[in-house]
C-alpha cells in the first residue's frame, strides 16, 4: 500500500483549469477571440484547444461566430443570476464598516421604498459626537443626502409619476418645495454625482450604489458632527473616500463603469 501523501497538485484537472483560462480571457476590452489567438494567449498550440472550445461552445458557455468565439449566455445569464442574489447588505457591510474605521464617522446604507428612504444597514462610529440612524428608520428621500442619491435613479417621467400626488411645501428647507425644484435638484444631483447636505449641526455626503445593470439601487452616506465635516479639506477628503467606497461596492454587484 501506498502511503506516501498525496499533494494538491494530483486534484487538479488539467481540462478544466484551461477551460476556466480560456472563458478568463474574455473582458470588456476583448469581447472576441479567434482559436489562434487563444492558443496564442494561453501559450498551447490549437490542437490542444480544439476539444476545449468545442465543449464550451456546446455547453452555451461560448459563442462562435465564424472563426470567432465570444462568450456565450450561459455565462452572461449564470453571472447575472448571481449578482442579482447577493444580498446588497451582505455585499456593502464589509466596505462600509472600512470606511467608519478609516474616518471615525457612521456610514449607513439605505434602499429606496416608494418616495421614502429605508435604512437597512449602519456601520456606527462609537464616539460622543456620532450621527446615529438605526436600521430600520424610513425618511423621506427627498429631504436628505441619501434618499436625493436613491431619487438619481429616476428618469423625469418616473419621478414625476412617483410624486404626483405628493406634497413637498410641508417639509422645511433645503427641501423642494415643488415638483419642478425636486427636479431640478434630482438632475443636479445626478451631474454632480454626490449630495451634501446640512441639518441639526451635522452634515452628510452621499453617493449612489449600482447594480450589474447600471441601476441605482441602493445608496451610502458618511455622516458627522459639522465640527469634523467642516474644516478646509475635510469635506473633499471624506468625499474622495466615500467615493472609493461606492465604487468598491457597485463592482462587487457587478456594475463596470463606462470610460
Amino acid at each position: 500500500m501506498n502511503d506516501a501523501p498525496v499533494k494538491d497538485a494530483d486534484y487538479s484537472v488539467p481540462a478544466l483549469a484551461r477551460g476556466l483560462a480560456v472563458l478568463g480571457l474574455f473582458n470588456a476590452q476583448t469581447r472576441s477571440l479567434s482559436m489562434q489567438e487563444v492558443a496564442e494567449r494561453l501559450n498551447v498550440s490549437t490542437s490542444a484547444l480544439y476539444r476545449i472550445l468545442f465543449t464550451l461552445t456546446d455547453t452555451g458557455y461560448l459563442n462562435k461566430r465564424n472563426t470567432q468565439y465570444e462568450l456565450g449566455a450561459r455565462v452572461i445569464s449564470d453571472g447575472f443570476s448571481y449578482l442579482a442574489s447577493r444580498d446588497i447588505v451582505d455585499v456593502a457591510m464589509p466596505h462600509l464598516n472600512e470606511l467608519r474605521d478609516r474616518t471615525s464617522l457612521s456610514c449607513h446604507l439605505s434602499v429606496r421604498e416608494n418616495t421614502e428612504s429605508l435604512y437597512v444597514y449602519r456601520a456606527f462610529a462609537a464616539q460622543r459626537l456620532s450621527v446615529n440612524i438605526p436600521v430600520g428608520t424610513r425618511i423621506a428621500c427627498h429631504c436628505t443626502a441619501i434618499g436625493r442619491m436613491l431619487l438619481t435613479g429616476l428618469d423625469q417621467a418616473e419621478l414625476a409619476a412617483l410624486y404626483q400626488h405628493i406634497r413637498l411645501d410641508d417639509y422645511p428647507p433645503p427641501a423642494p418645495r415643488t415638483q419642478l425644484e425636486l427636479e431640478e435638484m434630482v438632475e443636479a444631483d445626478r451631474a454632480r454625482g454626490w449630495v451634501l447636505h446640512r441639518s441639526d449641526y451635522s452634515t452628510a455626503i452621499a453617493m449612489a450604489i449600482k447594480d450589474h445593470r447600471g441601476t441605482v439601487t441602493a445608496a451610502i452616506n458618511l455622516s458627522g458632527p459639522d465640527a469634523v465635516m467642516d474644516p478646509d479639506g475635510a469635506t473633499e477628503k471624506f468625499e474622495a473616500l466615500l467615493r472609493e467606497c461606492s465604487t468598491k461596492i457597485s463592482a462587487d454587484l457587478g456594475y463596470v463603469e463606462d470610460r
